[in-house]
């Protein structure tokens, strides 16, 4: 039984900040749940069959915000999150409630990661498949020195 608290201890290491699910016409009504806390972005989908999916902070390259008219309507906007992460390198936070106040938290959440880490946007640009060295992202350019 030790080992189960130990892990529980690892699991809840950090405090939620934020939490919400997706909306429909403004209200939360889906089984899509989105959370984060000071170093990860947590999504959940689904009702019986679970798919849960987390990115690192540090790793998000940019924070875009959408808000069609209809979302204005209901209160609610999509925030876009663009990563170097592999596996997730384009996150939609759909239909969420009071989605300015959220796209700068998490704003202010991923460069404060970024400079406690020391992650420079050069090193960002390797690990999301671009290569300052030209091995692809320049192919059919013409190089002339």
């Amino acid at each position: 039984m030790a080992k189960t608290d130990r892990l529980s201890d690892y699991a809840n290491m950090d405090e939620i900040l934020w939490h919400d699910r997706k909306r429909y016409l403004g209200l939360p009504i889906s089984f899509t749940r989105y959370s984060f806390d000071e170093n990860r972005f947590y999504l959940k989908k689904g009702l019986f069959n679970v798919t849960s999916d987390e990115i690192l902070l540090y790793r998000v390259l940019d924070v875009t915000l959408q808000r069609s008219f209809g979302q204005r309507i209901f209160g609610v906007g999509t925030i876009i999150l663009s990563t170097a992460d592999q596996t997730l390198p384009l996150m939609k936070i759909e239909s969420v409630k009071d989605s300015e106040r959220v796209c700068r938290a998490l704003s202010n959440i991923v460069e404060k990661e970024r400079n406690e880490k020391r992650v420079l946007g050069k090193e960002m640009f390797g690990a999301a498949g671009f290569d300052d060295m030209g091995d692809g992202f320049m192919d059919g350019f013409d190089h002339h020195d």
